[in-house]
């Protein structure tokens, strides 16, 4: 059941963006649009309250139950700056807005952006423990709480190879091609 939740709060996220741009955009309905992308974190209230009725009524802790705090993790870690992706993207194409800013593409600038991302991955790690230790205790059976502590090692260790590519931006940054790299010779073809 819980896997299928998650399913279906995953494909009911992606629904709603699109709904909710479209009635933004194509049928400028702006606060119809709003309403749309602001119902998006009632999908997780409704898988959170699920998970926790189904562990209440008995249900063995298992990885569906791990999976679903991560799912929600991620959600809150990085939702909120895929929906504004997006919609940047659908204001461009749909709404005469100008194209988004692209990411940076080298040195420091590009760091600090993936120090942000990693950031993102990191609230969401936290989250899902948060979520896995309330877990554990409303369970309240060392015996039966393994995969849920699982879950939470998986979580931060996704962070940590996370953050070590992240640093890697600011240990190693990629430099700008130079001036004269960038411009065509004189005379040369486009092909």
């Amino acid at each position: 059941m819980i896997v299928t939740l998650i399913v279906a709060c995953e494909v009911g996220f992606w629904v709603l963006l699109a709904a909710g741009l479209a009635a933004r955009y194509l049928l400028r309905m702006p606060r119809t649009g709003a309403a749309l992308l602001l119902c998006e974190p009632l999908l997780e209230v409704v898988l959170l309250v699920a998970t926790a009725v189904d562990l209440k009524g008995g249900a063995e802790p298992g990885w569906e139950h791990g999976l679903a705090a991560l799912y929600i993790g991620y959600t809150v870690g990085h939702g909120h700056r895929t929906v504004k992706w997006l919609d940047g993207h659908a204001a461009h194409r749909f709404g005469g807005a100008p194209p988004p800013e692209p990411p940076p593409r080298h040195g420091m600038a590009r760091a600090r952006h993936e120090a942000r991302v990693w950031l993102g991955t990191a609230l969401g790690a936290a989250v899902a423990s948060v979520l896995l230790l309330a877990a554990v205790r409303y369970v309240d059976d060392p015996s039966r709480t393994g995969p849920l502590l699982g879950w939470m090692q998986t979580a931060w260790k996704v962070a940590g190879i996370h953050g070590v590519i992240a640093l890697s931006y600011a240990v190693f940054p990629r430099r700008a091609p130079a001036a004269a790299e960038r411009e065509e010779p004189v005379g040369a073809e486009r092909r």
